[in-house]
């Protein structure tokens, strides 16, 4: 296999602003001291799209952090990724109705190595000392200005797979070595007591969950806390605005496990507005697998994601084998 970042294309940097310049095919991204600019052709002409240097980084940051995740990732209402699983689109416009009626859209497909490798170069680059992508605003630096240095701890964090659950001999660990973050100083610390019949010593395990979530570090990023055959539990605590508009490829099942969050939800390949859902402690939550969704939380809470993750799922929802709902009432 060739060495895809030998395949990422980059300028040199910038007199001016000191960032780089990156090619992505047919794609050309740039940022200055505020804003990301994306150029991309159709209709003869080179079109462009801007965003603030600090959402682009936040949605790119979660892209490369989920490995394209299932579905669609909108950065916003024009540019995303939709991943294939071994290949990746990267769009401008492509789900966005208006400039898809104009035909002004564009859609290039990639190989997940090489856009990838792109993404996290870009990353490495735009990404200043102090500023943390996966942080609440209120916990980290500013994005914007000239290049200033970078923050490769925040950017490459070892993302630990769970094969079971964490705290199992040989599975992710528990965050005992972590801080309490700020917005759940009230949260017990106090793990469940385990006691097995005889014989069975060793074959139970539990923990806090609560205590777990407590001591994440990021914010809108699902950490995987159970695996049973193609179920997996993946909470995450939320705090300010998730970064991307998720695109499903297939049912999401939410549980609010505290605090609220509001739900802005759409279609899927258009953007118009389908629904305002404002989900609090103990709301459950199924987003179908036709939607795009964003979530706004005043103060950090803590979500209950379900993910099924059954083979060949997006291709029973896309053909209509499926209905894109869970339930019909």
């Amino acid at each position: 296999m060739p060495d895809t970042l030998t395949q990422v294309v980059a300028s040199e940097p910038s007199n001016r602003n000191g960032y780089r310049s990156f090619k992505l095919g047919k794609f050309e991204l740039s940022r200055d001291e505020y804003f990301v600019t994306v150029h991309w052709p159709a209709k003869g002409a080179r079109h462009s799209h801007q965003m603030p240097a600090d959402a682009f980084l936040r949605a790119c940051m979660r892209d490369v952090a989920w490995n394209f995740f299932y579905g669609w990732v909108n950065f916003d209402h024009v540019i995303g990724t939709r991943n294939h699983y071994g290949k990746v689109d990267f769009y401008a416009g492509t789900f966005n109705g208006t400039l898809k009626e104009a035909g002004v859209d564009y859609l290039e497909q990639f190989d997940s190595e090489l856009i990838m490798a792109t993404f996290k170069a870009i990353l490495r680059d735009w990404v200043n000392e102090g500023f943390d992508p996966f942080a609440a605003p209120v916990e980290t630096g500013s994005a914007f200005g000239h290049k200033n240095g970078d923050n490769l701890a925040a950017i490459e964090r070892t993302r630990i797979g769970t094969t079971r659950m964490p705290g199992l001999p040989g599975d992710s660990p528990l965050r005992d070595d972590m801080p309490i973050n700020r917005a759940f100083a009230d949260v017990s610390q106090d793990e469940p007591e385990i006691h097995a019949e005889p014989g069975f010593e060793g074959e139970l395990h539990a923990f806090s969950l609560f205590k777990y979530l407590s001591r994440s570090d990021v914010t809108w990023n699902p950490s995987v806390t159970a695996v049973c055959k193609a179920s997996l539990a993946c909470p995450t605590t939320e705090e300010y605005i998730l970064p991307v508009f998720h695109g499903n490829d297939r049912v999401e099942w939410f549980i609010q496990l505290s605090d609220e969050i509001v739900w802005d939800v759409a279609d899927k390949n258009t953007g118009a507005p389908r629904a305002r859902v404002t989900m609090k402690a103990g709301d459950v939550a199924a987003m179908p697998a036709d939607i795009r969704h964003q979530g706004y939380s005043t103060k950090r809470s803590m979500l209950y994601v379900w993910e099924n993750v059954t083979p060949g799922l997006p291709q029973r929802y896309e053909s209509g084998e499926l209905p894109p709902y869970p339930v019909e009432f």
